[in-house]
């Protein structure tokens, strides 16, 4: 369980360091903030619903992130933030069916390029989808979309993993 000690400490840390210096500034805190909220939760839905909203706080220029989950050989709707999502994903669908299906962060530049898209919000132009696992189970992945073209590049992919690296850290 989060002590209210940790969480002053991040309140503080956030009033120190405002959010919108730079990018690499603005991911190291998301990942600090990240460990910070999680540390000692083992609650799924709670850590999704908080990683999230910090996901969206911290990464500029997006209008939905949010997490699929495994459920019944496909991808369940989970917390997110943004506008009501599709519910359900096959596995091998969409973006994030593939990444999902192949194992693997896909960073997609024009997602009406992109074979078998699922568009969920006509105003998403880009989209980065990272697998999150547990000993070699998928549990899930995280979905970040953004009304931008060639929003992500490979400072997201690394931040955003490194925020999934810290949920499956907290997966019993």
């Amino acid at each position: 369980m989060i002590e209210f000690r940790v969480i002053k400490e991040v309140i503080i840390m956030a009033e120190q360091y405002p959010i919108g210096k730079n990018r690499e500034e603005n991911y190291n805190y998301m990942v600090a903030t990240a460990k910070a909220f999680i540390q000692g939760e083992k609650n799924l839905v709670a850590n999704l619903s908080n990683l999230s909203s910090i996901i969206n706080l911290y990464v500029d220029t997006i209008n939905w992130a949010g997490f699929y989950l495994m459920e019944e050989g496909e991808l369940v709707l989970g917390p997110f933030q943004g506008k009501p999502a599709c519910i359900r994903i096959p596995l091998g669908k969409g973006v994030c069916g593939t990444a999902a299906a192949e194992g693997r962060t896909i960073i997609v530049e024009d997602v009406h390029a992109f074979p078998g898209h699922i568009a969920c919000d006509a105003a998403s132009n880009s989209e980065i989808v990272i697998p999150i696992t547990k000993n070699g189970t998928l549990i899930g992945v995280l979905d970040i979309d953004s009304p931008i073209k060639s929003r992500f590049k490979d400072e997201e992919k690394i931040a955003l993993e490194a925020v999934v690296a810290v949920l499956e850290e907290s997966i019993t």
